[in-house]
């Protein structure tokens, strides 16, 4: 019996990393992966181990299955914070089992995938990470999200449309949008004050809910200007937000807040700074590709 268990456990420890990196993926916590993986193997352990097959492909079911479950909770929660996730995928690096995994996860995983990510549905989740980043066909995953293979397809296709940055915006308007935020934000970086004005609104406006009274609001391409000319962010990144082109920024995984522009005729004739978890969670968030 005990020679059973130590055979048991030596095979799911073959499998644990691999089990890690899923779970990961779909969780956005390596706190929340490592339960899950954990109770992987609790399942395991209390299974019929001797007719399981394909053991790598039984214990990626069961750990994609408790984590369906567990965004499922999340969501109706909604105790998680994106500032959360975020910050605990950099910060509790001493939960990950060795270095080399340590340098896997944070070289495939991108802090902003993971805020993106965190705005799918459980079930687009969870087919977007099994099916685009770990390969698994369709037919497998459909019973794991107990949909069809065709719904199942579905959400991957909306899913992959999210994190991609697909939107169904104009490509010409969408790349204009892009030359102007990215010309804004360089010229943030740079000081370059003139190039900043440029790309401003003479009348533009910047509400930041970060700020009380009258200190809320910043009017004026000049006044906008001084506030931000040497002031960015180094970890902005671009992204739509809410099908616009806007800034994503988390500097060493903690979300500070998203930036949204609105323009017209070029300018940028307003901005939005969002940094309350209620607003940024009512977003849709999505990667732009380099």
């Amino acid at each position: 019996m005990m020679s059973d268990q130590i055979w048991l456990a030596n095979r799911f420890e073959a499998h644990r990393k691999h089990l890690q990196a899923v779970a990961y993926r779909m969780l956005g916590s390596l706190n929340e992966a490592e339960d899950a993986v954990q109770e992987s193997w609790l399942r395991l352990s209390r299974a019929e181990a001797s007719g399981i097959e394909n053991m790598g492909g039984w214990l990626t079911t069961v750990v994609s299955r408790i984590c369906l479950d567990m965004l499922r909770s999340r969501k109706s929660r909604r105790e998680e914070s994106i500032e959360a996730q975020a910050s605990d995928a950099i910060t509790s690096q001493e939960n990950i089992i060795d270095p080399e995994q340590e340098a896997v996860l944070a070289d495939s995983v991108g802090i902003a995938l993971l805020v993106v990510l965190g705005n799918l549905n459980p079930a687009e989740r969870i087919t977007f990470v099994l099916h685009d980043v770990f390969a698994l066909p369709f037919n497998e995953i459909a019973p794991i999200v107990g949909k069809s293979e065709v719904a199942t397809r579905q959400l991957a296709s909306r899913a992959r449309q999210r994190v991609r940055g697909a939107k169904a915006v104009g490509e010409v308007e969408l790349d204009h949008q892009r030359d102007v935020v990215q010309a804004f934000l360089a010229a943030a970086h740079a000081g370059d004050f003139d190039t900043l004005v440029a790309a401003l609104d003479p009348d533009v406006i910047l509400r930041d809910d970060r700020q009380t009274g009258s200190a809320r609001v910043t009017r004026g391409a000049v006044a906008l200007a001084q506030q931000v000319s040497g002031r960015a962010q180094k970890a902005a990144q671009l992204a739509l937000v809410n099908g616009t082109v806007g800034i994503i920024v988390a500097p060493q995984g903690k979300m500070l807040y998203v930036l949204k522009f609105t323009m017209n005729q070029g300018k940028i004739t307003e901005v939005d700074l969002i940094s309350e978890y209620e607003r940024i969670s009512q977003l849709d968030l999505a990667l732009l590709n380099d």
